[in-house]
């Protein structure tokens, strides 16, 4: 089974690539990191708690605020207030320290982490071809490794993604939105490295245009991907799992090869500066 790793920058297009692969033509089971990682945050749960811990004496509006609609002080299912998402961003992209994130993603990860795997087993004793695995910081979480291909969904122009960010939330003023574009790795230096994969282990959507332009272009990298990825090699590794860890192990190595080049090449880049 192909392990698609789909990713790009905020407001590139990623969710919208990402639900038409779910959709026909395709029909591709999704493992969504983004929707887990609120799956792992909700009230009661063990990251809830953590995030709370954490940031709650230096976040007075980490929750939302208590009404009779949201179940008051306890909310909903009495497990507490649901985290205000806008307010814990703020905290930790705009006034933040790197530590912030640093303490956020350790909270989150390894819960993510956890629950795609499971997601990903299932899809694989469903007997899928391919399984998308909807990850935003896919190479700065170290998922490269494990995915026979990445696409990529980039822009080439940085104000079309800072149009399309502040169009969709409407709570960020320009330097909220410059801030949360700066806190990610360039999409276009994740587009150039996926690349480096060569042909059908690394795609680039461009996103530029409109959906339907977006939806040919889809359908352009996805007949790439096909064609080093047929269904018929998906049928042997699911037949004969030996061979499978065989192909899971070689695209590992593979993979952490084209990153260590490419680390060393932007450390020799950096150093003649």
């Amino acid at each position: 089974m192909l392990l698609l790793g789909l990713t790009g920058s905020i407001a590139t297009g990623k969710s919208t690539v990402s639900s038409i692969l779910a959709a026909p033509p395709y029909d591709l089971p999704v493992v969504d990191a983004d929707k887990i990682a609120r799956q792992v945050v909700e009230p009661g749960s063990s990251g809830y708690k953590q995030i709370v811990s954490h940031f709650g004496p230096s976040t007075p509006d980490l929750l939302v605020e208590a009404t009779a609609e949201n179940g008051g002080e306890r909310g909903h299912n009495g497990k507490g207030r649901p985290l205000n998402r806008p307010a814990l961003g703020r905290r930790v992209f705009g006034e933040g320290k790197d530590s912030d994130r640093k303490a956020l993603n350790k909270i989150v990860h390894p819960a993510v982490r956890r629950e795609m795997y499971r997601q990903i087993i299932y899809a694989y004793l469903s007997g899928s071809w391919a399984v998308v695995l909807d990850v935003p910081l896919l190479f700065e979480s170290g998922w490269e490794p494990m995915c026979g291909t990445i696409m990529v969904v980039a822009v080439k122009d940085p104000a079309i993604q800072m149009q399309r960010l502040r169009a969709r939330d409407a709570h960020l003023t320009e330097e909220d939105a410059k801030n949360r574009v700066a806190a990610q790795w360039d999409v276009r230096d994740k587009a150039e490295r996926c690349l480096r994969r060569g042909e059908g282990a690394g795609v680039v959507v461009w996103n530029d245009g409109e959906k339907e332009e977006l939806k040919r272009e889809i359908d352009r990298v996805m007949s790439v991907v096909k064609r080093s990825h047929p269904q018929w090699w998906a049928w042997m590794l699911l037949l004969f799992p030996p061979l499978a860890a065989v192909s899971g192990c070689w695209s590992y190595v593979r993979s952490w090869w084209i990153k260590r080049d490419w680390e060393r090449e932007k450390q020799r880049e950096k150093a003649k500066l």
